[in-house]
């Protein structure tokens, strides 16, 4: 069966990431942009992790430019960006793409294991969540428009 321990990631500096360190972590996953109109979105994600990460969880950041080209930054431009416009201490990945050919393995993963409305594999936009429990199964999916403070419940059950 696969879980989160199957894959790396890269970091927002290049270095690769191996998920499997983050078993026993709870952990929301959301593809990110900076020039989104749910891009506030951040404020509570770094919110969520400041409450909850001392109890192991954590938030990973991707950036992805797929949908309505909302992240032209680059790595370092991103990172700035997220510090000094809404504190984000949270790990940032590399850009990636989340649909189509290009697809980062882990969110045709996540998409797989988790659809979305009426069944849908796509992400529809960014700022999509995916909450993973501490045995790196994906627990639930959320949309753009649901507000991390509302996902404050279903993180504290999984801790």
């Amino acid at each position: 069966m696969t879980t989160i321990a199957d894959f790396t990631v890269a970091a927002n500096n290049g270095a690769p990431i191996d998920l499997k360190d983050k078993v026993g972590k709870v952990l929301l996953i959301v593809n990110t942009a900076s020039q989104c109109g749910f891009t506030p979105q951040y404020e509570g994600l770094e919110a969520l992790y400041r409450t909850y990460g001392d109890r192991g969880f954590e938030v990973l950041g991707f950036p992805c430019n797929q949908f309505g080209g909302q992240e032209p930054g680059d790595a370092d431009e991103i990172a700035q960006f997220c510090q000094v416009n809404f504190g984000v201490s949270f790990p940032l990945m590399a850009k990636i793409e989340v649909n189509g050919e290009g697809a980062s393995p882990l969110f045709d993963w996540l998409k797989r294991e988790a659809p979305g409305l009426m069944g849908s594999k796509a992400v529809k936009w960014n700022f999509t969540k995916f909450l993973i429990d501490r045995d790196g199964q994906v627990v639930r999916r959320y949309g753009p428009t649901d507000r991390p403070e509302k996902l404050a419940a279903d993180i504290e059950a999984l801790l």
